[in-house]
């Protein structure tokens, strides 16, 4: 696939390219360059701080004891 690069050094990813990797307005990607000159397009990981607000706080803080227990299988 052929795109252009614009004077502000941007270039358009299409469609096809933008399903594949499952990419969306907002996310990030990274060029990789491989040891042979090849370039290589990959999705940045979205950041551990978006996964926060999926699982809901707890009823109630436990002590470190409950931690414990609730990791070992009490």
């Amino acid at each position: 696939m052929v795109t252009t690069i614009t004077s502000k050094g941007q270039v358009t990813i299409s469609k096809p390219v933008r399903e594949k990797l499952n990419l969306q307005p907002g996310d990030l990607v990274d060029f990789v360059i491989e040891d042979d000159g090849g370039i290589r397009l990959m999705p940045v990981a979205d950041s551990i701080l978006k996964l926060k607000a999926m699982v809901p706080p707890p009823d109630a803080p436990l002590s470190l004891e409950e931690m414990q227990a609730a990791i070992e299988g009490e």
